[in-house]
């Protein structure tokens, strides 16, 4: 049979990849394009969802100029994107505001007086705990980042805007509603709403109790479907302005952590992905439901029918090195230099290569924009500790590197509780940070598990929604993905090491028990007078 393809757009926080994929997994090409983020005020984050299309428009035309494929082989698209985000469109399918990205904490006010209440276990009001977690395996996050609270901030604040809203759609959905003028979304991001009941895996829907509680109008959300769900063809006009065929397939496609999972092969039961990029997570497949409301850990629905996702998210990951990039090593002009973005990070590989185990106990703690899990915590802050004459810096990259790996073992053993799991072994490590030899090994040793490093792991998001497209269109199986993934290395962990970092954790937990109160004493949210 004819090899056949699908393009495969990874919309992340940062930028637009735009890839062709076989309908196997074979990556042949991609492109990227990169759009801002604002903070007009704050608690703000924001995109303009204009620029994600300028960008998908540009990425697709610039891909499909290199030739890599025949245009007529091309049988679909689908997207994976950044989660928690909501945009609201009139029944014209007009924008009417900028996007309230995941990080956007200014519904946090609002969903408080939701879920709180005068005798609060975590700061929700026990009833209201009863409430949502036998519906949603959950309840929504108090930092405003999720969509319920974005949601509620547009009916309190710009009740107009909410008045005037059709539908609030997340990234992928907006995105999809562009290509087909079809609205859906996908149960995985359906689940960030928080008035999504997932009790039953054939069942899934917008829970009537919820909604009456949050006082959200039913109406206003898009229509559930799952992740292989075909929206429809390319709209003609749009198939004209990307130069595709207009009988190219839409498919419903997945949030960014349900792309992952499948694309880094980690498909069956109790096997777990890391994902190291601008965030992080922990996730595995499970085949129930189970939440740890304390840690801030749950299973939500998984791209694959039936099937569940354990998982925890944490804020900061490889974030902390483009901070350090952009805001210690270098001055605005000389990062105009283009050649010197890329370069960078391999200076950062070699400098962590020649720095002992340990950092010289210098103990990084990446929380630059609070944390969601194993704690919710929006006030927290990142810093670094153990500072003395005799650190370079050096020190502090690895400490960085060790820093985001000690978060993601402090999350990891709650996310192995909830799975009722001993030790998730090995562990797939994705995201741009795996690229990275000496993190995939750092992460060996702090974990004490073996790290396997996939052949693309920037391209992980890419690659899943590709291989969600393909089992819609019947070109494979879910049970054959893990034979489709390509290992690069595995990482074992190195016993020597063991003491000085189990040490080093210790203190990172103490660390964040010690000053957790003078950071909500900093940071605590200014709610708009």
């Amino acid at each position: 049979m004819k090899e056949k393809y699908i393009i495969s757009y990874d919309h992340g926080t940062s930028g637009m990849k735009t890839a062709i994929v076989s309908t196997r997994g074979k990556l042949i090409g991609f492109t990227y394009e990169e759009y801002d983020l604002f903070h007009p005020e704050q608690g703000a984050a924001e995109q303009n969802p204009d620029d994600w299309w300028n960008a998908l428009v540009k990425t697709t035309r610039d891909l499909l100029e290199q030739n890599l494929v025949p245009k007529e082989d091309i049988v679909a698209c689908v997207s994976s994107n950044q989660m928690d985000g909501t945009i609201p469109i009139d029944k014209n399918g007009n924008r009417l505001y900028n996007c309230l990205t995941w990080m956007d904490t200014r519904g946090a006010p609002m969903i408080k007086k939701i879920v709180g209440g005068l005798i609060e276990i975590s700061g929700y009001e026990i009833t209201n705990l009863l409430r949502w977690i036998p519906r949603t395996c959950g309840a929504p996050g108090l930092s405003g980042k999720d969509i319920i609270s974005h949601i509620l901030w547009f009916k309190e604040r710009h009740p107009d805007i909410y008045k005037s809203t059709w539908k609030f759609l997340d990234c992928k959905d907006y995105l999809n509603f562009k290509l087909t003028g079809k609205v859906g979304t996908s149960y995985d991001c359906g689940i960030l709403t928080w008035v999504f009941n997932t009790k039953d895996p054939n069942n899934f829907h917008f829970d009537q109790k919820l909604l009456k509680k949050t006082k959200i109008d039913l109406s206003k959300l898009p229509d559930l479907y799952p992740s292989t769900y075909i929206l429809g063809n390319l709209d003609k006009r749009v198939s004209i302005e990307l130069g595709l065929n207009e009988n190219v397939k839409v498919i419903m496609g997945a949030g960014d952590m349900g792309s992952a999972a499948i694309g880094s092969g980690a498909v069956l039961d109790n096997q777990a992905h890391i994902c190291i990029g601008s965030s992080s997570w922990v996730v595995t497949h499970t085949p129930f439901r189970k939440v740890d409301i304390f840690h801030m850990v749950t299973c939500l629905p998984s791209a694959i029918p039936g099937r569940y996702m354990g998982l925890g998210e944490q804020e900061c990951a490889g974030i902390l090195l483009n901070w350090l990039r952009n805001n210690i090593l270098y001055h605005k002009d000389e990062l105009l230099i283009e050649e010197k973005v890329p370069y960078i990070y391999k200076i950062f590989d070699k400098m962590v290569k020649n720095t002992s185990p340990g950092a010289n106990k210098l103990i990084c703690t990446p929380w630059m924009f609070g944390e969601r899990s194993p704690v919710e915590d929006h006030t927290l802050r990142a810093g670094l500790y153990n500072l003395s004459l005799d650190i370079n810096r050096e020190h502090i990259i690895r400490a960085i590197f060790e820093g985001v790996a000690f978060n993601s073992k402090w999350l990891l053993r709650y996310i192995e509780k909830l799975v009722k799991v001993k030790k998730l072994d090995p562990i797939t490590l994705v995201g741009g940070g795996a690229i990275s030899d000496e993190w995939c090994q750092i992460y060996a040793d702090i974990l004490d598990r073996t790290i396997l490093q996939v052949k693309h792991p920037k391209e992980t998001n890419s690659l899943g929604a590709a291989f969600i497209a393909s089992v819609a269109l019947g070109y494979i199986n879910w049970n054959d993905i893990p034979n489709l993934i390509e290992i690069k290395q595995e990482f074992k962990p190195r016993k020597e090491y063991r003491k000085i970092y189990d040490e080093l954790f210790n203190e990172f937990l103490n660390i964040y028990k010690n000053n957790k109160k003078m950071y909500h004493r900093l940071n605590k949210f200014k709610e708009e007078k």
